[in-house]
């Protein structure tokens, strides 16, 4: 039987590129994504399986909540072996479904915040199973988490 499919959740541009840099652990695993239907999101993702969230997220919490009934159709049918994000805000209806139906959940702290932690982070990280981080520095912020060197 084979390994049920990564879920990879980000939104576009820079959250996005850091999830992709990891392509050589990823590229013989099935995999799902989601993110923003933008141009840079479209043709990076192109030949990838891809569900696009509703945005902006910031602030809208008419997406949230559209974001929340697709993570929570998403999640439980393509049976998920593990989500994986760098946030932004469409993470956060992910990672709560997949912590409802205890699906582990990995967060990627994104290379340029070093000074202060990702609202994203702050509130996801109570129901992660791995907390990653970047930079040694970011560790004051999250000191469970392993520091896995730069992605890009």
């Amino acid at each position: 039987m084979a390994d049920p499919p990564l879920l990879f959740v980000a939104s576009s541009g820079g959250h996005l590129a850091q999830l992709l840099a990891l392509e050589p652990w990823y590229r013989a695993r099935a995999r799902q994504w989601v993110s923003f239907d933008t141009p840079d999101a479209v043709s990076l993702l192109r030949g990838e399986t891809v569900t696009w969230a509703h945005h902006p997220t910031t602030r809208n919490l008419t997406n949230l909540l559209r974001n929340f009934v697709l993570a929570a159709r998403m999640v439980r049918r393509s049976r998920t072996g593990a989500l994986l994000t760098t946030g932004a805000g469409v993470a956060v209806p992910f990672v709560v479904m997949a912590w409802l139906l205890r699906i582990p959940t990995v967060y990627i702290e994104v290379y340029d915040r070093i000074d202060t932690p990702t609202l994203t982070a702050r509130l996801c990280r109570p129901l992660l199973s791995a907390m990653l981080v970047q930079w040694e520095e970011q560790r004051r912020f999250y000191p469970e988490a392993t520091v896995v060197g730069k992605l890009i």
